[in-house]
């Protein structure tokens, strides 16, 4: 990122990120893992 844009902040580009992607994750992530996790194990 440095090299693209010198003057980017790499510690707010990270937090943006993880501001986006852990919501999602604890929102919709989890329930869809576990609902494939049951299915692959055929547990109802």
């Amino acid at each position: 990122m440095r090299h693209t844009i010198p003057e980017a902040n790499p510690g707010l580009v990270e937090l943006l990120s993880l501001s986006i992607t852990f919501p999602f994750n604890i929102t919709l992530g989890i329930p869809l893992y576990w609902a494939a996790i049951r299915w692959m194990w055929g547990v109802a």
